[in-house]
């Protein structure tokens, strides 16, 4: 047998009743008015009773309407409550996404498979932004370049990625396979500001004091598509590390740097000690394959 009654026609109902104005109930409701009065008489051609009385004074509820009023309250209260209770229950059994700090000294692919697999809300910052966020407990977990700054924190290396040389591909340098710092020494130079990674920028400040080399400089752009763009355009070389080679830039390319072990960056995974078995899950995904030590990436943009 066919119900007479419905959630929806009582929420209608429940509209009418509360304005005892189908204009403003209509509004309620962000319908408009007649189909809004279409589905009152439909609901009272079911019942076989009118619930409302209409006249030019207004709307007001029939004995029938009167009636039942009180249970059509009784039952939008039970819906209210059940979908609440189903709400705390899809609450409980869905993951709090995992905070995941990600530098933006290096590029890093292996993220959007991760992306794919866990739940996760991933924060771009420089490392040691992203290391006082997780001592404040904004984040779980952080992948960093390293070396930085990290007392008291478990650090885990992941990898080292070389420096390479990203240089317009009209340069003439651009011909070699292989570069020395010697061979930029009178190269503009994109270097990026100590603030944004103090550990690491004294860590190549050494090296290039060991082999005498200092470049005059310009401001690396913090946007790394905008740095290759002024790359290309022939405005100065950079060093990056070896996992931006596969941001492929027309007009650029990338060249191997005899002393990019010397400079190479470290990426570590960055926990507090008491998210060990976050850190755990986590180099289950970060953590390269095993197999045989890759080369050095040497890519020639097409220009």
């Amino acid at each position: 047998m066919t119900s007479r009654l419905d959630s929806r026609a009582l929420a209608l109902f429940l509209a009418v009743a509360d304005t005892l104005s189908f204009r403003q109930a209509a509004q309620t409701l962000h319908m408009t008015q007649p189909p809004l009065s279409r589905a009152i008489r439909e609901l009272e051609e079911r019942l076989g009773l009118r619930l409302f009385e209409r006249d030019t004074r207004g709307v007001a509820l029939t004995e029938a309407g009167q009636l039942l009023l009180p249970h059509a309250r009784a039952v939008a209260r039970s819906l209210h409550e059940a979908q609440a209770a189903l709400a705390r229950v899809r609450e409980r059994a869905a993951p709090a996404p995992l905070r995941l700090g990600v530098t933006s000294a290096v590029e890093l692919p292996v993220l959007r498979r991760l992306q794919g697999r866990l739940a996760l809300k991933l924060v771009s910052d420089t490392s040691p932004r992203l290391v006082r966020q997780l001592r404040a407990g904004r984040l779980d977990a952080a992948v960093v370049a390293l070396p930085t700054e990290t007392h008291e924190l478990d650090v885990v290396e992941l990898e080292r990625q070389p420096m390479l040389v990203a240089l317009a591909a009209s340069h003439t340098l651009a011909r070699r396979r292989l570069l020395r710092l010697a061979d930029l020494a009178q190269e503009a130079l994109f270097w990026f500001e100590r603030a944004r990674q103090p550990a690491f920028y004294d860590h190549c400040q050494q090296v290039f004091a060991q082999h005498g080399f200092a470049p005059p400089r310009l401001q690396e752009p913090a946007d790394h598509h905008v740095l290759l763009a002024e790359v290309a355009a022939g405005k100065g070389v950079a060093l990056l590390p070896q996992s931006f080679s596969g941001l492929k830039r027309a007009g650029v390319s990338y060249r191997r740097l005899a002393e990019g072990q010397a400079l190479a960056v470290g990426v570590g995974l960055v926990t507090p000690g008491d998210r060990r078995p976050v850190r755990d899950l986590l180099l289950g995904w970060l953590r390269p394959a095993p197999g045989p030590q890759t080369k050095q990436a040497e890519v020639q943009a097409d220009a």
